[in-house]
């Protein structure tokens, strides 16, 4: 009996938080996705190239969007694949690089500081603002969402996400496990 607990024990973290690793054949790019509690979180590689890109045709300086190009940057989505409805708050979510304390995401507010600092356009900043995954949402059954989400890790450190959503007033969390960053040539 003493075997089995401690086997339970030891495998237990990984129950409901299995990361599924899907790599696009075409671009090389990386998505994981996990699906526990009524909730599926996916998040895919989103590379350098593709973030200057975007953020330059919306307005944003050459430097203004190298800035968030250095970011660890994903399309995130989030999913209400239960029967209730699911709200979430990035302000609750956590990345842990390896070897590392987890860290809190940037929020909206610091980004939209820094880009006032760097002199980034007023439509810029409303198109940022609007391309990022919302802070806080209700998901009714059957919801979804998506927006960039952006980590500050180095390209060749693995992360976790946890990730925090409440139900009916009572809290759960979830886990992606070994993220990495795009490559800079993805």
């Amino acid at each position: 009996m003493r075997r089995l607990t401690l086997t339970l024990l030891a495998i237990w973290p990984l129950v409901g938080f299995a990361t599924e690793q899907i790599v696009d054949p075409e671009t090389g790019l990386v998505t994981w996705q996990t699906e526990t509690a009524g909730i599926q979180v996916r998040l895919t590689q989103i590379s350098p190239d593709q973030t200057r890109a975007f953020y330059q045709a919306r307005g944003f300086s050459p430097d203004a969007a190298e800035r968030y190009a250095r970011e660890c940057v994903f399309m995130t989505v989030v999913r209400n694949i239960g029967e209730r409805p699911i709200q979430h708050n990035l302000a609750n979510w956590r990345y842990v690089p390896a070897g590392q304390p987890p860290n809190a995401i940037r929020s909206k507010v610091a980004w939209e500081h820094l880009w006032r600092r760097q002199s980034v356009p007023e439509s810029a900043r409303i198109a940022f603002t609007w391309a990022q995954f919302p802070a806080t949402q209700t998901f009714a059954p059957g919801d979804w969402n998506q927006g960039m989400t952006a980590y500050s890790v180095p390209r060749d450190v693995p992360f976790d996400l946890r990730f925090v959503w409440h139900t009916g007033g009572r809290a759960h969390s979830g886990k992606l496990e070994k993220l990495r960053c795009a490559d800079e040539t993805s």
